[in-house]
């Protein structure tokens, strides 16, 4: 639908401000007689020059006549007919703001504007309807301008009264030309202009007679038709109150008492409007129409037609080189220049657009010629303004107002005034086609060097991106911020924070997060300058937790907002104060029922973990959960039966992080829980009705403040933790708060409070937060709602025990054996009974005998000289690691009960102890009938010795084995002193190769050093033939060898005592082996001990052992057997015949199963260097035998044995042709059954004196399938080939 264009925002404007004017000259005493209404002359006639339907033919240049409907009349007085006063202007412009700015004070105290609010303002019309004032202001700046017509007076009306003095000659002397504005005089503008004479008479100065003679005489001077009498204050006594005072637009400064035209009555309004119609219709209107035909004629005559346009453009060919001048050559009313556009001035202002539209375009063109720029300018602005108006070409209409602006602004300060008039009248142009963002972008445009009409501008210019399909609501805030800078710049702070304010619905929920602290902050700053603390206090807040801010910055808002809050007087109460944050994911509410904790380490363990140490020692769960709630449904009300259980006098603490998001350090103080308390009354229900109750749970947000108690008032019924403390840069810690309820009933955990800076007081809930709990509560059906996790069933007090472990130190060295204490306390009046206990790593702690309580460590270890084997085992009060305290055990008072335990670091890492302590109640009235104490410690263990053994067997003797003990200290800085390595069991005798000195010169292990030491290990049990069983000894052999000298007088420790023999046994599951079982294997026991106390406060300066266990270590050869050759060494003989010597091989089978050996002899060398099969077995032995050797002499000569495990070379010869035979039989098969052992008789025959090695022999052995073996023999081969080993056998001739 096509709209009017004179009906659109810019039509309206036009008509207000391009419409004829009519310039007033009036006698001091007609002010005087309209000043009785509070009113100007001036003023008193403004109500009537407009005019909506005056309906008067109009005929201009043309033939056709058409009929003006709108019209307005401009009235001036004659002073006022001249270019404004800049400065005065902008007075004019500030005061206006100023007073805008007053009236929306009411507006800065409400809640920021929400986008939806401020667009339906913005559709509805203006958003601020002082704009309109501001605008029309900037128009007035530029009024009766010498290069425009449509300001020039069209006539003047000269008024005088009737109580002048001759009236003729007074009218004579108002149109005086030293009494005319000077744009008239100096010829800018015509002063041939129509007169109207009017005569005023006051009513209330008496009848009109003399007025009547007066206008009679003025008619006859004058004329008839210009004159007219108009009677005023018609009302005598009275004043009349006008219910629509047509006055009160046009009198702004008017108070609320004056009243506006009392003394002019209906009659005297309608004389007025009379008066004003006629000067319109029957003057003004044909005075304009004569003027245009006139004009129309001599431009027509002088300008149009072909032969004036050659002869105009001719002429002005010369002009061509005039110099550049923002008005042009001086232009007179008379010249055709000005004739021109004063014909198409009137024709606009008379409605004739087509003829207005041909003599701007006619104009323009000699304008841009004499290089009259400004005057161009105004040409192309009624151009596009007549063009918008006939709603046609409207890119023509665009490209004018954008040509005209340009010109404008390209002319300077001298054109800046009249370039912002027609930015407006282009903005409003594009609003009328909705053209919001171009307009948005004319209004950055206008934007000058003054910051207040910028600011204005850009507001402007924010409302129409809004008001762009769609809305651009980024620069909408982005302009609105531009505004508020300026309004700050011109000292309108009521400005400046309304369009800020209007700008945070922009940024919510964005992540501009420095352009939300610079508006929050400068208007908190702004509120604060206004003394409206409360509301600057509420915007400084949001820039508190200003973490991506410079740490200059984060001071800098910190100490403005305390500086704010310490003018207001008074402490401020925050709801969810951003500073410290506070992360609500880490709550953590941790109390006790039937499981109590003794640190907070121990509560901050899983649930399940406990579970699991404790399944063997809580009843059964069935049955528990049975009395449970049969008790439950008995004691407590139906109400509570799924709440939270916790018991009077013990604290239910709450673990919550705080956060310091700054990067400076901020204190926080009075840090406390807010909590409510139902006492239980003598009927078992809480204090009050239920209903309110759970009202008053539902208003907790809003009245927090009530339910703050006194914190350690003896009276109160909870006592509440208060906690004070400092976050660094960026620093997180965890605050511990309590609230200890000391009476039985309902309690409820409500949120938190603390004081930042000892000023604001911040409040946080948790009732719209679900809360982590340590603990799990059973097989519960009933999913607890938030509100129920931080609420909790208060019952009286039960028995508690308090639990610690001394010294358990922090940091120790792997092997480190200690004695330590339990400790448990119960300050009830009411025992508790029936304890038991468990631990998580029974390889770490060991659960000791009442009496080494008594003994001294490590005394009590020391082996007793002439006792035999004998010490305390393992502790016959453990079921399945469950240890049971002694029945009579009952803790109460202020005695402590104490209970040793015993510590060894078994491995290097951080460790985690875990101990439960069950116990029951002693009063079988309590709800709760057993409880479990919680501990939990943290153990760091830290490389001491690295000890490792290989074992060897002896190739000279049957079960004896060479040990290598490798020691390495891992330590930086600690020296160690190896006391005693000893073998568990009583089947191994072992014993040292060198003395202890020789070994360890400097008698201790330095940080960094290792060494290695060997050990003569010998099996003590006694071989039987392949029909008896392997016998052991049947006496006690010594298992320990002293490492330290003789002299020293340290005592061997014995390894069979407890928590040796303890420890020993947990070591060996933990080692577990394939050979496990297997009667070749051996353990061995490393004792050793510091040389120095460590000054670390982490380590424990108790006496203390340190033990190494090495378990299941093999002496088992490659092969499953093993021999021996016995015979003599050196034998005398004449030789007169051969030597026969008789010699004896022992066969030992130290496999599982049957072995099938068969031994063959070889005369030949030859013949054994050919055994070379896949499956021969060099050696015996394996091939790390270093150290064994056994040399026989003879006459001095030495001859040197094969290292087991390399290939046999060429056998000893003292002849080409070998000296000597096997007599016996060359093969010997026999059958060995496990661990058993055989003897085969042995002969040879020797020619010649001399040694000779009798090694030519090979053993075969096949393991019997047959036989079932465990497992540990499945990866042992099944046969195989041993070579024999080298036997030297020396004979001498005898005399």
């Amino acid at each position: 639908m096509t709209v009017d264009p004179a009906n659109t925002s810019l039509g309206r404007m036009l008509l207000e401000e391009i419409s004829p004017v009519v310039m007033v000259l009036s006698t001091p005493l007609v002010e005087e007689d309209c000043l009785k209404n509070g009113l100007s002359f001036l003023q008193m006639l403004n109500p009537f020059s407009s005019f909506n339907n005056i309906d008067v033919p109009v005929r201009t240049a043309s033939d056709q006549p058409y009929r003006l409907q709108k019209f307005k009349l401009r009235l001036y007085y004659a002073s006022d007919v001249k270019q404004p006063n800049l400065e005065v202007g902008k007075k004019k412009l500030k005061e206006i703001v100023t007073e805008a700015g007053e009236k929306d004070l009411s507006e800065l105290c409400s809640d920021a504007p929400q986008i939806s609010n401020a667009l339906v303002s913005s559709e509805s019309g203006n958003p601020s309807s002082w704009f309109q004032c501001f605008n029309k202001q900037l128009v007035h700046m530029v009024s009766f301008s010498d290069h425009e017509a449509f300001d020039h007076p069209v006539a003047c009306l000269l008024v005088a009264s009737s109580k002048d003095e001759q009236p003729i000659n007074r009218f004579v002397d108002l149109f005086n030309t030293n009494k005319l504005p000077s744009l008239l005089n100096d010829g800018a503008m015509d002063p041939k202009i129509l007169k109207h004479y009017l005569l005023v008479h006051d009513n209330q100065d008496g009848p009109l007679d003399r007025a009547t003679k007066l206008l009679a005489e003025m008619r006859s001077t004058f004329g008839s038709s210009d004159c007219q009498l108009l009677c005023i204050n018609s009302s005598q006594n009275v004043q009349l109150k006008h219910q629509e005072n047509p006055w009160a637009p046009y009198k702004s400064d008017a108070s609320p008492s004056q009243h506006l035209g009392c003394f002019l009555n209906v009659d005297d309004i309608s004389e007025i409007k009379d008066l004003m119609q006629d000067l319109s219709s029957k003057h003004i209107i044909p005075y304009m129409e004569q003027k245009i035909r006139v004009l129309n004629q001599q431009v027509s005559a002088t300008r149009k037609g072909f032969r004036n346009q050659i002869k105009n453009l001719w002429w002005r060919k010369g002009k061509e080189d005039v110099v550049d001048s923002p008005t042009g050559s001086m232009y007179t009313f008379s010249s055709i220049e000005s004739q021109i556009r004063v014909l198409g001035d009137c024709a606009f202002m008379l409605r004739d657009y087509e003829l207005a539209l041909s003599n701007y375009r006619l104009i323009s063109t000699d304008y841009k010629l004499d290089k009259a720029w400004k005057r161009y300018a105004g040409v192309q602005e009624m151009i596009g303004l007549t063009y918008f108006l006939l709603d046609q070409s409207r890119k023509e209409a665009e490209y004018c107002l954008e040509n005209a602006f340009n010109t404008y602004s390209k002319l300077g300060s001298s054109g800046q005034q009249n370039a912002t008039r027609c930015g407006l009248w282009w903005i409003e142009m594009l609003k009328t086609r909705d053209q919001y963002k171009e307009a948005a972008t004319v209004y950055f445009r206008v934007c000058g060097e003054d910051p207040l009409p910028s600011a204005v501008m850009l507001e402007q210019a924010s409302y129409c991106y809004l008001l762009t399909k769609p809305s651009m609501l980024r620069k909408y805030g982005f302009h609105l911020v531009l505004a508020g800078d300026h309004y700050k710049k011109c000292d309108q702070i009521k400005h400046a924070i309304r369009t800020y304010r209007s700008a945070i619905s922009v940024l919510k929920g964005t992540t501009w997060n420095h352009i939300k602290d610079h508006v929050h902050f400068h208007i908190g700053q702004w509120y604060a300058s206004l003394e409206m603390y409360d509301v600057a206090v509420k915007h400084m807040l949001e820039v508190l937790a200003c973490s991506h801010q410079s740490k200059t910055t984060q001071e800098f808002f910190l100490r403005d907002f305390l500086q704010i809050v310490q003018k207001t007087g008074k402490t401020f109460e925050v709801m969810k104060l951003q500073l410290p944050v506070i992360n609500i994911s880490s709550l953590k509410i941790i109390f006790e029922d039937n499981r109590t904790y003794a640190s907070p380490s121990a509560a901050s363990t899983r649930e399940s973990l406990w579970r699991s140490l404790e399944e063997e020692m809580i009843p059964s769960f069935s049955t528990a959960r049975t009395n449970w709630l049969e008790l439950q449904s008995k004691l407590i009300p139906k109400k509570y039966r799924e709440s939270n259980v916790c018991v009077a006098g013990e604290a239910v603490k709450v673990g919550i992080e705080f956060k310091n998001p700054l990067q400076i350090a901020i204190s926080i103080s009075g840090v406390s829980l807010i909590c409510q308390l139902w006492q239980k009354t003598d009927e078992g229900t809480p204090d009050g009705n239920k209903s309110s109750e759970e009202n008053d749970n539902d208003d907790n947000c809003e009245k927090l403040t009530t339910n703050i108690r006194d914190i350690s008032s003896d009276d109160s019924l909870f006592i509440l933790s208060e906690v004070d403390c400092s976050l660094g840069a960026g620093e997180t810690i965890t605050v511990q708060l309590t609230v200890t309820p000391r009476v039985e009933g309902t309690l409820q955990i409500v949120g938190v409070r603390w004081k930042l800076s000892g000023s604001v007081v911040g409040f946080h809930n948790f009732q719209s937060i679900y809360v982590k709990k340590n603990v799990v509560k059973g097989s519960r059906k009933a999913k607890l709602s938030p509100n129920d996790n931080l609420k909790f069933m208060v019952i009286k007090s039960i028995p508690r025990l308090h639990g610690s472990i001394q010294p358990l130190p922090e940091k120790v060295y792997a092997g480190t054996l200690q004695q330590l204490v339990l400790e448990l306390r119960n300050q009830s009046e009411y025992p508790v009974k029936n304890l038991k206990m468990k631990v998580s790593h029974s390889r770490f702690l060991n659960i000791g005998n009442r009496e080494n309580l008594t003994t001294q460590f490590p005394a009590c270890l020391e082996k007793e000289r002439d006792s035999g084997q004998s010490g305390a085992l393992a502790n016959s009060d453990m079921s399945h690691d469950v240890f049971l305290f002694p029945e009579d055990t009952l803790i109460q008072g202020k005695m402590p009960f104490l209970w040793p335990l015993w510590l060894r670091a078994a491995v290097p890492g951080y460790i985690s102890l875990y101990i439960s302590i069950y116990y029951e109640m002693g009063d079988i009235s309590s709800v709760i009938r057993y409880r479990t104490l919680r501990l939990h410690y943290n153990l760091q263990v830290l490389p001491s010795l690295d000890v490792s053994f290989q074992i060897s067997p002896s190739p000279l003797r049957l079960q004896q084995f060479l040990v290598r003990m490798d020691v390495v200290n891992r330590t930086s800085t600690e020296s160690f002193q190896l006391h005693q390595l000893s073998s568990v069991g009583n089947q191994w005798e072992i014993s040292l190769l060198q003395p202890p000195d020789s070994i360890f010169p400097l008698h201790s292990l330095k940080a960094g050093q290792g060494l290695s030491c060997f050990f003569m290990l010998k099996s003590c049990r006694k071989l039987s033939n392949s029909e008896d069983t392997i016998s052991s000894i049947s006496t006690p052999l010594a298992s320990d060898v002293r490492l330290v000298p003789q002299g020293s007088g340290d005592s061997v420790y014995d390894i069979t005592r407890s928590p040796l023999v303890d420890f020993h046994h947990c070591e060996r599951l933990q080692q577990e082996s394939s050979q496990q079982g297997d009667l070749n294997v051996i353990d061995f026991i490393l004792i050793s001990r510091m040389l120095k106390i460590n000054a670390d406060p982490g380590f424990c300066n108790a006496p203390h052992l340190i033990s190494h266990h090495s378990c299941h270590c093999s002496v088992a050869s490659a092969a499953p057997i093993s021999w021996l050759v016995e015979g003599p060494g050196t034998l005398h003989h004449n030789f007169s015949s051969f030597c026969e010597v008789k010699l004896k091989m022992t066969i030992y089978n130290s496999s599982g199963a049957t072995t099938f050996v068969r031994m063959k002899t070889f005369d030949s060398a030859g013949n054994v260097g050919r055994l070379t099969g896949v499956n021969a077995i060099q050696s015996a032995t394996p091939g790390n035998q270093a150290g064994w050797h056994d040399v026989s002499l003879v006459n001095d000569i030495k001859v040197a044995s094969n290292v087991p495990g390399t290939q046999l070379g060429k056998p000893l010869s003292l002849e080409s042709v070998c000296p000597f035979i096997w007599s016996g039989p060359s093969s010997t098969n026999v059958q060995l059954e496990p661990k058993s052992s055989v003897e085969i008789p042995l002969q040879v025959c020797v020619f010649s004196p001399g040694t000779y090695d009798l090694s030519n022999y090979v053993l075969n052995w096949n393991l019997s399938p047959s036989n079932g073996r465990g497992n540990h023999e499945e990866g042992r081969q099944a046969s195989g080939t041993c070579q024999g080993y080298p036997y030297y056998i020396t004979l001498l001739q005898s005399a």
